[in-house]
């Protein structure tokens, strides 16, 4: 099989696809990243650090995917739900001098404290009650170990932050073609009482065309990423 699709299917109560976050304010696309895809990726096979080369082997295949929520009493979908915005506090409440609670105070880029104290105040954003569908193209001779990888992963899975944790299992199978892969998905979201909201294909096809910043070249302190354009078709308002 020549650069199959695996179907990931990425349900929780709570998701958070980082982008164009700055600072305090973490806000969340309305879909997933492949950015946020191939972390979650790396994370079943315990790879850290910058991982250039896995992530050449992805940069240029393909992703897709299709976005269900729940319907309203007449079988159509609900409005999306606003995001959540939680006021959440970083470092509050340690003691500077105990060294162990120290480590866990945010610093200034050289390690000293910063002004005022360490205490930071951010807001952060997530997506609730969807259920995304994704076909992520893998390279051949990668699939194998990726699938066992997702059934046994080393680190935890979660769906863009660690409090997102995924209410289904995330792979459901490995497919020649992303319509096979997608195809199962829609089984899956009707075996679920969920409908259909909007898709996303790579590439430029007929509706909202738009750059994303999301394609990772390299992971670790030092991320970097590249552009990909991405096709939002029948976005539910």
């Amino acid at each position: 099989m020549v650069d199959p699709y695996l179907l990931l299917w990425l349900e929780a109560p709570l998701q958070a696809w980082g982008y164009d976050s700055r600072f305090g304010r973490r806000h969340s696309l309305d879909f997933p990243t492949k950015s946020g895809v191939l972390g979650l990726l790396c994370c079943a096979m315990g790879a850290g650090g910058a991982q250039r080369g896995l992530l050449a082997s992805f940069a240029d295949l393909d992703m897709q995917l299709v976005a269900f929520v729940r319907p309203d009493g007449q079988g159509k979908p609900v409005p999306r739900e606003p995001l959540l915005r939680d006021f959440h506090m970083v470092g509050s409440g340690y003691d500077y001098k105990d060294p162990w609670q120290n480590l866990l105070i945010p610093k200034t880029s050289e390690g000293t404290r910063a002004v005022g104290g360490g205490t930071k105040l951010t807001y952060r954003y997530y997506l609730q009650d969807m259920a995304f569908g994704v076909a992520l193209q893998v390279p051949g001779n990668q699939a194998q170990t990726t699938v066992v990888r997702l059934q046994n992963p080393v680190w935890d899975l979660y769906l863009g932050r660690k409090c997102c944790a995924p209410t289904e299992l995330i792979y459901q199978g490995l497919f020649s073609t992303a319509a096979e892969a997608l195809g199962a998905g829609d089984r899956l979201a009707k075996e679920k009482g969920k409908v259909f909201a909007f898709r996303v294909l790579q590439g430029e096809h007929g509706g909202e065309v738009v750059t994303l910043n999301d394609v990772p070249v390299q992971f670790g302190e030092e991320k970097r990423y590249r552009d990909r354009r991405v096709t939002v078709q029948n976005w539910l308002e």
